[in-house]
C-alpha cells in the first residue's frame, strides 16, 4: 500500500469517525456532549496554537492565553445556556476587550527584559481571537433561536449546517485536488492546493447546503429555500477555503506540519476547526442580523 493510499484512509477513517460521532450529536441534541465537544475543540486549539507558537521561539503569555480562553469559552457556554446567542455574544466581546487590556497589563509589569515587548502582545492576543473568539460563533449559533417547549435545543440544527457544509468544502478540495488537481493555487502558502480543488469545495458545499435544507426545511427555517442555501454554501465554501490557508499560514511560519498528533491523518484540533473559525462568525452574523432586515 503505497504511502499517499494509507494517509488517505487513515484521513478519510478519522474524520468520519470524528464527524460521524460530532454529527450524532448534534443532532440528538445531547447539550452536555455539545459543550464538552465545543469547549474541548477551543481550548485544545488554543493549546496547540501557543505551542507552535513555542516551538518557533515566538514570544508569548501561554498561560495568560488559555485562562483568558477559558473564560471566554465557559463563560459563552454559560450564558448562552441561561440567555441565548446575544447574551453569548455580549459576553465573548467584552472579555476579549478585558483580555486585550490585561494581556498590556501584563507585559507593561512583565519582570523578565524583552526587546521587542509588542511581539508577546501580538501573539498572545492573535491566539484569543483566532481560536476562543472566533470558534465562539459556534455557541452562539447553538443557542439562536428558542429552544422547544419541552426545553430542548433548537439550534443545534444550524450548527450542524455550518459543520456539515464546511466540512464538504474541506471534503471536496480534497478529494478533487487529488483526484485532477494540477494547477497550484497559492505554492508559497500550501503547495498542495489547487485550482481545481477549489471548484471541488465550492461544488461540495452547495451541494450539502442544499441537501441539509431539502431534509431539514422546518428546522433550517431561517435559511428560506434551496436557492438562498446555495447562495450561502457557495459563500460557505469559499470561506472556508480562507480559513484552512490561514491556519497554513501560521504553520508555515511556526515551520509545523500538523498542530498536533490526535487525529491519525489530520492533526490536531486546530487542523479540524480551522475552516469552521472563519465559516462560523459569518454564519452567525447572517443569520443573526441580515435576515432580520
Amino acid at each position: 500500500m503505497g504511502a499517499a493510499l494509507q494517509t488517505f484512509l487513515a484521513r478519510s477513517l478519522s474524520t468520519l469517525s470524528l464527524w460521524g460521532v460530532c454529527a450524532a450529536t448534534m443532532y440528538w441534541a445531547y447539550e452536555p456532549g455539545l459543550r464538552i465537544l465545543i469547549g474541548g475543540l477551543i481550548l485544545t486549539g488554543l493549546m496547540e496554537f501557543y505551542s507552535m507558537l513555542a516551538s518557533a521561539g515566538f514570544p508569548h503569555f501561554r498561560r495568560t492565553g488559555l485562562f483568558l480562553g477559558a473564560v471566554l469559552t465557559v463563560g459563552a457556554l454559560s450564558l448562552g445556556s441561561l440567555k441565548g446567542a446575544d447574551a453569548a455574544f455580549i459576553f465573548e466581546t467584552s472579555a476579549l476587550l478585558l483580555g486585550i487590556l490585561w494581556i498590556f497589563i501584563r507585559q507593561i509589569f512583565h519582570r523578565n527584559p524583552d526587546t521587542n515587548p509588542a511581539a508577546a502582545v501580538g501573539y498572545t492576543l492573535l491566539g484569543l481571537i483566532y481560536i476562543p473568539f472566533l470558534a465562539a460563533s459556534t455557541i452562539n449559533l447553538l443557542y439562536l433561536t428558542p429552544r422547544a417547549a419541552d426545553g430542548h435545543l433548537t439550534g443545534h440544527y444550524y450548527l450542524l449546517f455550518l459543520a456539515v457544509v464546511t466540512k464538504m468544502s474541506d471534503c471536496g478540495a480534497y478529494l478533487t485536488g487529488s483526484l485532477i488537481g494540477r494547477h497550484p493555487m497559492i505554492p508559497r502558502i500550501s503547495p498542495k492546493k489547487t485550482w481545481e480543488g477549489f471548484a471541488g469545495a465550492l461544488a461540495h458545499s452547495v451541494i450539502a447546503a442544499v441537501v441539509l435544507v431539502k431534509v431539514f426545511p422546518t428546522q433550517l427555517s431561517l435559511i428560506a429555500s434551496p436557492l438562498h442555501a446555495a447562495i450561502i454554501g457557495l459563500v460557505l465554501g469559499f470561506v472556508a477555503v480562507l480559513g484552512d490557508l490561514a491556519e497554513s499560514l501560521v504553520k508555515r511560519s511556526t515551520h509545523t506540519k500538523d498542530s498536533g498528533s490526535m487525529l491519525p491523518g489530520i492533526g490536531g484540533a486546530m487542523d479540524l476547526i480551522d475552516s469552521l473559525l472563519f465559516t462560523g462568525p459569518l454564519l452567525y452574523l447572517y443569520l443573526r442580523y441580515a435576515t432580520a432586515l
